[in-house]
């Protein structure tokens, strides 16, 4: 397989993917694409929170390859970029493919502290934003699995894997350019 010049980031929820990939924007000068953003403003379009809206996409499989098959059809024309998607690694295979890992106490913190996600996931406590991250994580890995038959979770489909739960983002950041930088000499 050729590699290409592109990093995708993919990740548990709230490891860091979009505040990491904003600095590798910045160290590499790479532009970036987000699946996310993308998947965030159909669920407020339908009115919907994250959790529903996958609820949704489930029953709707056309949406969840729609959104796919832009990310693949992106990277047939672009390089030097990153792609901040949970399935970036499947959409675009000759990636350099990266998993983001957090422990849940800590992922519920940063969700729940993260004013971009108040639009769609708005919740009262640390402990409801921890069962909405649980539940988003089994709806997410049966609808993959079910959709294109994989396993996100398997972390034989990734490059790179990163603890993000001590580091700082600078410091996830670093970490993964360098191991992306030997990925590139083999």
């Amino acid at each position: 397989m050729n590699k290409k010049r592109i990093i995708a980031i993919s990740g548990d929820i709230a490891a860091g993917k979009g505040t990491v990939s904003e600095f590798l924007i910045k160290k590499l000068n790479y532009d970036i694409y987000k699946n996310g953003e993308y998947f965030r403003s159909l669920a407020k379009e339908k009115g919907m929170s994250v959790t529903e809206f996958n609820q949704y996409v489930e029953e709707h499989p056309e949406i969840d390859r729609q959104i796919e098959s832009r990310a693949t059809e992106y990277s047939k024309t672009h390089e030097n970029y990153i792609i901040d998607a949970r399935l970036g690694w499947y959409s675009v295979p000759e990636a350099f493919k990266v998993y983001l890992r957090v422990d849940i106490d800590e992922a519920a913190r940063r969700a729940f502290n993260d004013p971009k996600r108040k639009a769609t996931e708005n919740f009262q406590t640390i402990d409801e934003q921890k069962a909405d991250i649980l539940m988003r994580y089994q709806l997410e890995n049966e609808r993959y699995l079910k959709i294109y038959g994989i396993h996100k979770e398997d972390m034989n489909n990734y490059d790179y894997i990163i603890e993000t739960t001590n580091l700082t983002p600078e410091q996830v950041a670093d970490n993964i350019i360098e191991a992306y930088n030997e990925w590139l000499k083999k």
